[in-house]
């Protein structure tokens, strides 16, 4: 689109009302774009299209693309699914968004989320449910499914997303699409909060920022607009220059492949992907391993990954819910080390607890540093199954996912996406086909901390070895 639009072939406009028609055609079938803002991007293709004319350039100058429900877009509902915030209207753009339209971007509207964002699928009470374009009896994933399911089906180019348990990479994964979870802190969040706290430049513990696209390097093109610090806090300081990828053959990658988990099996349709990304590099000359001594604990990872993510989602629940959290946490066998138990006592973790949590992911992360030393990437999966239908309960403790005709906890197929946000690794999604009922499968190339555009890199090359994979729209 870039290329067409700077030889003159197409116009912002043509773009941008294309767009709008495939959502006004296909969106009802699919409920990916919530908040439509059309009118508004019809002013800015044509805003673009003068600046051309003037000879003005951006990175996405003209580009039309979505954003995630979660983001503030001034004048819009940012309401993270909470049907008390409705009608939340923030004043001003969140950094990601200003820094879109500073490259020229049309921002097309927001897509769905599911309620505070805390669901693998993408679900609430105010939007409704969203539904994969294989297959509309499943989940596009979640919490970034919106802007997953609009990707594959082609209302835009380009969205933006978010990932603390794996939020960009499941949808990903579950929608064919490709998506980028950037290193902890590489990205400014400011302005995607929940409703109602202020859009203050915090430092988050685990959650990022990322790009999500239909081409593994147009997840580049985005990154580099989204990179660098809040200018409220560091950006006063510095700017960010990422490293090159270590690598620009295929044969010269050292990678190592994991397809097993100690914590729940991997189904075969997931298997069979990771398999044939394996495969391919093999084919190409690169060298792969299966195994390394240098590979932190996956029990041990997985289960602080849990202590973390769940430790902090309890921090405002009110004071009765909490002390019943207590009493049930007391009321667990001191022989019971299951990820349902870790996650229960996390909830109700001392802040000693929590420090010494934070003292063992260091330990992780040094080991991590250790096996980059040696790989330059890491291929596994990145949730045990592809897109699983509709599961509404409200109760998630009583979720199922079937595993190859198994169930298992419902929370437990976070360990994968975790083995990256733990230790706050760069991790990217890559489709690499579809399943034998014809669902898309996806793996995750979990690269270096700051060293993003090696596995940004490993993914264009496994892209054009694998032939390519376009989700359902065109």
């Amino acid at each position: 689109m870039v290329a067409a639009l700077r030889a003159g072939d197409v116009s912002s406009v043509e773009l941008t009302e294309e767009a709008i028609g495939r959502i006004e055609r296909d969106d009802d079938g699919i409920n990916a774009v919530c908040v439509r803002d059309f009118e508004r991007a019809r002013g800015a293709a044509r805003e673009a299209d003068a600046a051309r004319a003037r000879g003005e350039e951006g990175a996405l100058l003209g580009i039309p693309m979505t954003v995630k429900e979660s983001y503030d877009l001034a004048g819009l509902p940012t309401s993270w699914g909470m049907p008390e915030y409705r009608d939340h209207r923030p004043a001003e753009d969140a950094v990601q968004v200003s820094r879109l339209k500073a490259a020229g971007a049309v921002v097309l509207g927001k897509t769905n989320v599911p309620l505070g964002l805390q669901d693998i699928q993408s679900f609430n009470e105010i939007y409704g449910t969203t539904n994969n374009p294989w297959d509309h009896q499943r989940t596009s994933g979640g919490s970034s499914g919106g802007s997953a399911a609009a990707l594959a089906s082609g209302f835009g180019a380009l969205s933006i997303g978010s990932d603390l348990a794996g939020s960009l990479r499941t949808p990903a994964h579950f929608c064919g699409i490709y998506a980028h979870k950037p290193t902890i802190g590489l990205v400014a969040t400011r302005g995607m909060v929940a409703p109602p706290a202020a859009p203050l430049p915090v430092e988050l513990d685990l959650a990022v920022a990322g790009p999500m696209a239909r081409t593994a390097r147009d997840l580049t093109l985005l990154l580099d607009v989204m990179v660098g610090p809040d200018p409220l806090t560091h950006g006063i300081a510095y700017d960010v220059t990422l490293p090159p990828a270590r690598h620009e053959r295929l044969s010269d990658f050292g990678v190592l492949v994991l397809e097993d988990h100690p914590l729940i099996p991997t189904g075969s349709a997931v298997r069979a992907g990771v398999n044939r990304v394996a495969d391919a590099l093999v084919d190409a000359g690169a060298r792969v391993e299966r195994h390394s001594p240098l590979l932190p604990d996956l029990t041990e990872a997985g289960t602080a990954y849990m202590q973390f993510l769940f430790s902090g989602s309890v921090a405002r629940f009110p004071v009765d819910a909490y002390e019943q959290l207590q009493i049930q946490a007391a009321g667990l066998s001191a022989d019971d080390q299951s990820l349902d138990a870790a996650r229960l006592r996390a909830m109700v973790f001392s802040h000693r607890d929590w420090l010494e949590l934070a003292n063992r992911r260091e330990l992780h992360r040094h080991g991590w540093r250790q096996l980059f030393a040696e790989f330059d990437a890491v291929v596994c999966p990145i949730t045990p199954t592809p897109a699983f239908p509709h599961d509404h309960n409200p109760d998630v403790l009583e979720r199922r996912l079937d595993i190859d005709g198994v169930g298992h906890p419902y929370f437990d197929q976070l360990v994968w996406a975790g083995l990256a946000t733990m230790p706050g690794l760069p991790a990217t999604a890559i489709p690499t086909g579809l399943s034998p009922e014809g669902l898309p499968v996806g793996v995750q190339l979990i690269g270096p901390m700051f060293e993003d555009r090696t596995p940004l890199r490993l993914a264009e090359l496994l892209e054009q070895e694998l032939g390519g994979f376009q989700a359902p729209g065109r």
